[in-house]
């Protein structure tokens, strides 16, 4: 079979679409019971968007709202529980790799779809990230889709691509503003095919635009009411204030990306983009380099002038899928494709190991990889002994107070059923949403209980009259670590 442009024999797709539905069932199956089972407790982001989602609005302060309406669809429709707030995840991650499918089936053929759409599913940062609820997840779909809509724009007349292009340009920024990379992505295809150029004269190119751009118009109406809180944030995360020069950092996300992408297809991509100098690309590999090179190339720079993550490549991953399996069949590197296969099949299994029984073994190194999502519900436990306690003894504390957006995060969740509100301490302008929406202030009566998981009483003590320390509690995070947890009572504000 020929990797080109061109329909197959219809009975041929349906089998390689049937081994694609077969094999992301299973998959499915496996991280819906690796949730279930799971032991570990919500990372902070976490605990913070199902927060988000207990306020719906058209915008939070350093995210954009769609992560948190998938949280509250998912939370009223299966419950509060870990698993529930992670549910979106390994579902949408199903849909994605179906638009993958969607896509290489397009620009190739059935075959390669489907292998592509495996691919995905199974690579070693989509199945990490199938275990958490973040907002790379549904920035992923929108981007496979909207992928899918340009290709099918330039193909077609038809009017579906536009509208398909526009709503997931719209969705994908209401995930994630790293969704607007997708039209920089689009530009330098074009710059580097000029036969695809008569689309800037397609008016239905400027169609998918508008409904990009209204779809996000509500949530930059939110910002606009808000001093642009989400923009400073996310101009905050790029931290271009200190040194410019980190080559270490620079490395350290570029050695991550094997880990993301997977060994075996993070080098087969360099290889094939290495090729791409030496031998004019086909067209459809040459999108495909186009919505994943560049990416990869600017947060690699990022990354050198100051910090990256590894996922903030991901989106570069839908379209590297595809190049990378079409140019392995193509090149007949089965064996390369197999091995990477089983490689990632191993990882999920030790991905389900290790969060099925994180806190339960005593591990043989001495960092627990799931020490930060453990422990929390134990903080939240001595929170609320402490309050029982200060109640106990006629002085009930009027309100829990954090000056860590973390731990505020984590108390909010953990103690959803407590009375006695939980607030956060702010100096001068918010730095987070809890500071934002639900600050300590000067009309809070007193005392309060200050949680600190750290050493002394912070920045709020000089602000009260009377500090006195209620209790320290060494709690455990898992077999191999624990948390210094610090409880004061502050009464008597007299300013800031």
């Amino acid at each position: 079979m020929t990797v080109a442009s061109g329909h197959l024999d219809r009975s041929r797709d349906y089998n390689w679409f049937a081994v694609l539905l077969a094999g992301l069932a299973a998959l499915l199956c496996v991280r819906l019971l690796a949730l279930y089972i799971s032991g570990t407790d919500l990372f902070f982001d976490e605990a913070q968007y199902w927060a988000w989602s207990t306020e719906p609005a058209l915008g939070y302060f350093s995210k954009p709202p769609l992560i948190a309406w998938l949280i509250g669809a998912a939370t009223t429709v299966c419950g509060v529980g870990e698993a529930c707030v992670r549910l979106p995840s390994p579902v949408l991650h199903t849909a994605t790799a179906l638009a993958v499918y969607w896509l290489g089936s397009r620009l190739y053929d059935s075959r390669i779809g489907a292998l592509s759409g495996l691919a995905f599913a199974t690579l070693p940062g989509v199945s990490l990230s199938a275990g958490i609820i973040s907002t790379d997840v549904p920035l992923l779909l929108c981007w496979a889709l909207a992928l899918v809509g340009f290709s099918a724009l330039l193909e077609s007349d038809d009017l579906w691509p536009a509208l398909l292009l526009g709503v997931a340009l719209g969705a994908g920024l209401n995930a994630k503003y790293a969704m607007a990379w997708f039209i920089a992505c689009a530009a330098i295809y074009l710059a580097v095919a000029p036969a695809r150029r008569g689309i800037l004269r397609d008016w239905r190119l400027y169609l998918a635009l508008v409904i990009g751009a209204a779809m996000i118009a509500p949530n930059l109406v939110w910002n606009a009411s808000h001093k642009f809180a989400t923009f400073a944030h996310t101009a905050e995360n790029a931290n271009w204030g200190g040194s410019l020069l980190n080559p270490n950092k620079a490395l350290e996300f570029f050695g991550a990306q094997f880990g993301v992408f997977g060994p075996i297809l993070f080098a087969a991509f360099l290889v094939i983009v290495w090729r791409a100098w030496r031998v004019r690309p086909s067209d459809p590999d040459r999108m495909l380099l186009a919505f994943s090179v560049p990416l990869i190339t600017v947060i690699l720079v990022q990354a050198f002038l100051s910090r990256a993550h590894a996922n903030w490549a991901a989106p570069a991953y839908v379209a590297a899928s595809v190049l990378v399996v079409a140019t392995m069949v193509r090149d007949g590197a089965w064996g390369w494709l197999k091995a990477s296969f089983v490689l990632h099949g191993v990882i999920i299994l030790l991905l389900v190991f290790g969060t099925s029984t994180a806190g339960r073994l005593e591990l043989p190194v001495k960092s627990d990889p799931f020490a930060r999502t453990l422990g929390w519900r134990e903080i939240a436990d001595a929170t609320r002994q402490e309050l029982a306690k200060a109640a106990a003894a006629g002085k009930p504390f009027a309100a829990v107070l954090s000056d860590d957006r973390a731990l505020t995060a984590e108390l909010l969740y953990y103690m959803r059923e407590e009375p006695t509100p939980v607030l956060a301490w702010r100096e001068g302008a918010p730095h987070d949403h809890f500071e934002l929406t639900r600050p300590f202030t000067a009309s809070t009566p007193s005392p309060v209980l200050l949680v600190r998981a750290d050493n002394g009483p912070g920045g709020a003590a000089p602000s009260f009259t009377t500090v006195e320390k209620v209790a320290v509690r060494t709690l455990p995070a898992g077999k191999n670590a624990s948390r210094d947890v610090t409880f004061y009572s502050l009464a008597g504000y007299k300013g800031q």
